[in-house]
């Protein structure tokens, strides 16, 4: 067992170096960290917190107790109230970065630095963690339960609408306590308790951006600032955080660590505290992460360039140094990990080639494995990797993106390709990596593994775009068995007429009304949306694979023949033209949610491409006569 650290360079007052000749001679002994129990702790007590605020020397600084505070009526957790003093607190107050710094009475831990009370406090009052709740809850692990993929809404919408759906999803920061009636206290008045429950809130954890281009940063400066996250440039760590501290173990208590999303060309890594370590065991940040229950995170070292200190709240500057083990659990009380080589991450390949210039470049990042997560890192690597080429989200280009996302497990990959023009045609392409994956992750049937992910992309500096003209059948009596040419005309953004015929063969059986439908991508998506034929119906991985490699392409138009037959998709599958007395029995499965009806059946596709991407839709009525007639 590993014992609280014993080099603190700068003791506060007699008191603390009272208490690190205790640190000291704990330090000797063989046995674990001596722990004070939530019941031994009184008002006025004096102690001392450890933490680096610069490089990677750990330091004390003074801590007074307040009294303690209980939510009662939600976890039944408690707070250990309490007023800092000492290093650079007078001036910063709680900073930014200090979650998990430890904190000892008379040489022994009493939990972590967790809460404060947000911007612009008069002084530094926080709330500690008890290391005996911390214990407690990584004891008790919770099991590898599925969650919910990302919540943001990915389809559509410019750069105004993602950044305020990624502020409405990852929004989670919550006081302490929901109700002053919640709180009860020991050492405090029942008012003074009441107040500083509902307005104790995690201490901010500081959100490391390396590589990241200026309008990515501010899509995610948007969505945490605020929500228990600050963002800030960081950056890779000096040789210096790479070596072991004191005596040869990987971290200790009070040093800084880092919980990595992103790494590689572009790097995402939120830094606390270290609280204590228990043989391989890590305990740190004295609050969640992002309260993901189980998880799979690299564990970092990191190093504090400096403190920046501000009236609003102050915040540590952090470089992160080598990977030193697997956070796999992010709780209510804090984040918990061992030691060692760390988890696998789901590596990208990203490929970007000038189509009107002999230029192309690779890059090369990995994102945590993580339904919630994963499909908003994606988006937010390619979507940087994409803005580091053309350095503008806004601006005109087109980007046809190709590649695979590949699965393990048997399953056949996801294939993408589509084409993306004008402006927000960057935003567009990122989305439609990270569209796939949130479906894939969010599947109800069973988990689903990545294995990798493979994307390149071919750009041009100027919109192909081009709208649908005209639509002409060259048929005035059609009859069943017949082959329709159909001439689609389209009429490019520079001016100029493409004209392409795709020959529609009717069924030999079909006479009466029909419709020749020609239309874009995201017409035919929702029409499909409407009449329940989407990825979302299926019943099976397969099926949504299936569903998901049918995506339709921006680059084309597509012509469907249509025909009044009712039919159903049932069990995710359609099924068209469908006798009224098997109507019947579907009818009365509806209620399952298995079975939608379709007042219409598609009796055939055929797509046009034109090498732009287009844009409308034309709808024809033919009366198709009998075979043979006059």
């Amino acid at each position: 067992m590993r014992s609280q650290p014993a080099r603190v360079p700068h003791a506060a007052g007699v008191a603390g170096g009272i208490v690190l000749a205790a640190l000291l001679a704990a330090a000797a002994l063989p046995a674990a960290t001596p722990r004070i129990d939530l019941d031994e702790i009184t008002p006025g007590m004096r102690g001392v917190g450890v933490t680096v605020f610069q490089g990677t020397a750990r330091e004390e600084f003074g801590v007074e107790v307040l009294g303690v505070i209980d939510n009662v009526m939600g976890p039944r957790r408690s707070l250990i109230i309490v007023r800092l003093d000492g290093g650079p607190l007078a001036e910063t107050g709680v900073i930014q970065g200090m979650s998990g710094s430890p904190v000892y009475f008379d040489g022994k831990l009493a939990g972590a630095l967790s809460y404060s009370l947000g911007s612009f406090a008069k002084e530094p009052i926080a709330g500690i963690t008890p290391i005996g709740e911390m214990v407690a809850t990584d004891a008790a692990p919770m099991r590898v339960a599925r969650r919910p993929a990302s919540a943001i809404a990915f389809a559509g919408g410019d750069r105004a609408h993602l950044a305020a759906a990624m502020r409405q999803a990852f929004a989670r920061t919550e006081p302490f306590a929901g109700r002053p009636d919640d709180v009860r206290a020991t050492g405090l008045t029942t008012g003074e308790a009441a107040r500083l429950g509902t307005r104790l809130q995690p201490i901010a954890t500081p959100l490391l951006l390396n590589g990241f281009v200026p309008e990515v940063m501010d899509l995610w400066a948007n969505a945490f600032d605020g929500n228990g996250f600050v963002t800030t440039i960081g950056g890779a760590a000096a040789g210096a955080v790479t070596q072991s501290n004191g005596d040869g173990a990987p971290l200790e208590p009070g040093d800084p660590v880092g919980a990595t999303l992103i790494r590689g060309d572009i790097a995402m890594t939120g830094t606390g505290t270290v609280t204590m370590v228990d043989e391989d065991r890590v305990y740190a940040f004295g609050h969640p992460f992002y309260n993901l229950g189980h998880a799979a995170m690299p564990m970092t070292r990191a190093r504090v360039t400096t403190v920046l200190p501000s009236l609003a709240i102050s915040s540590k500057i952090t470089a992160v140094g080598d990977t030193v083990g697997t956070i796999d659990q992010d709780r209510s009380t804090g984040i918990y990990g061992s030691l060692g080589s760390g988890p696998a991450l789901i590596p990208i390949d990203v490929t970007i080639a000038a189509a009107d210039r002999e230029l192309t470049e690779s890059f090369a990042f990995e994102v945590i494995d993580d339904p919630f997560f994963t499909p908003t890192l994606t988006l937010t690597g390619l979507l940087n990797t994409l803005l580091s080429w053309t350095r503008d989200l806004s601006s005109a280009s087109t980007l046809e993106v190709t590649g695979a996302v590949h699965l393990r497990g048997g399953h056949d990959p996801i294939r993408l390709h589509n084409v993306y023009a004008g402006n927000g045609a960057a935003l567009n392409a990122a989305v439609s990596a990270a569209t796939p994956l949130a479906a894939l992750l969010g599947n109800p049937f069973l988990p689903v593994e990545l294995d990798r992910i493979e994307l390149d992309v071919a750009t041009r500096e100027t919109p192909r775009t081009a709208r649908l003209e005209r639509v002409r059948v060259d048929a005035p009596r059609p009859r069943a068995g017949d082959t329709l040419p159909v001439a689609v005309s389209v009429r490019t953004a520079e001016g100029d007429l493409i004209v392409e015929t795709v020959d529609v063969d009717l069924p030999r059986d079909l006479t009466g009304p029909v419709q020749i439908l020609v239309a874009d991508a995201e017409t035919l998506q929702s029409r499909d949306a409407a009449a329940g034929r989407q990825p979302q119906q299926a019943r099976s991985i397969a099926q949504l694979i299936r569903a998901l490699n049918r995506t339709r392409q921006q680059d084309r138009f597509y012509v469907q023949l249509l025909a009044a037959r009712p039919g159903a998709v049932v069990h995710g599958q359609p099924r068209a033209a469908l006798p009224a007395s098997v109507r019947a029995v579907l009818d009365g499965d509806r209620a399952g949610g298995d079975v939608t009806p379709l007042g219409e059946a598609t009796l055939g596709e055929w797509d046009v491409p034109t090498g732009h991407v287009v844009s409308g839709s034309r709808l024809i009525t033919l009366t198709v006569e009998p075979a043979g007639s006059e």
